[in-house]
């Protein structure tokens, strides 16, 4: 352990259970690197990864946004692409943006394609496929709804899914928000959590939640809570 982790771990009580709120305020903090850290959610589930059944994933809209903006990159046709450049997307093609990115073009976060295109980008899939940028209708990235959907990705909207392990990991925004606004983050990814809890799940389904920064040791948050 680091002088400036150790510093940090120090005054945490690494076995007490917190509220969100007194959570946030200590991820806050314990934030002394000297960047502004992603202020991060870990979620340990109570499901079965390898049933089918019960996979976790959805999308999210943060009220208090992510702290980065994203680049948006839309593959569309005529009138969807006019609406996604109006909605701000930073990059907007057809077949002219399948060409480019298949020629090494990966200068976005997220890619969002309309249901009419999605024969001819599936052929980049093992391009997009392992840097997680295949638009997805799971994801809510392969849709005609393209403005909205680019409006909600620049304000903050992100994607969550279990990991192999049944963990949920999310960012939340930056240590430099208010404890507040990291924590309001935070419940609104929980309380979406609950609503994605597949019937088939038994037991208890919010195991363990866990709040930290990029650098910071982490702070658990009381899972008996109701969210």
């Amino acid at each position: 352990m680091g002088k400036r982790m150790e510093a940090a771990t120090k005054s945490l009580d690494t076995q007490k259970l917190h509220t969100l709120e007194d959570a946030a305020a200590l991820l806050k903090k314990a934030a002394t690197a000297k960047f502004d850290e992603t202020a991060e959610i870990h979620v340990r589930l109570g499901i079965d990864v390898k049933q089918s059944d019960q996979q976790v994933r959805g999308t999210i809209n943060l009220p208090h946004g992510t702290g980065k903006s994203k680049r948006v990159a839309v593959v569309a046709k005529g009138e969807k692409q006019k609406e996604a450049e109006a909605a701000g997307a930073d990059t907007v093609g057809a077949d002219d943006l399948i060409d480019k990115i298949s020629k090494g073009f990966m200068d976005f976060d997220v890619l969002v394609a309309t249901p009419d295109v999605m024969r001819e980008l599936s052929k980049l899939g093992k391009v997009l496929g392992p840097r997680g940028l295949m638009p997805n209708p799971k994801s809510g990235t392969v849709t005609f709804e393209i403005g909205n959907t680019v409006k909600e990705l620049k304000a903050g909207r992100i994607e969550y899914k279990a990991d192999d392990f049944g963990i949920v990991h999310v960012a939340i925004g930056k240590a430099s928000f208010a404890p507040d606004k990291i924590a309001g983050n935070a419940r609104t990814v929980l309380e979406a959590l609950v609503k994605a809890k597949p019937s088939s799940s038994k037991g208890v389904y919010i195991r363990s939640i866990t709040l930290s920064s990029t650098m910071g040791p982490g702070i658990h948050v009381d899972p008996s809570q109701k969210f």
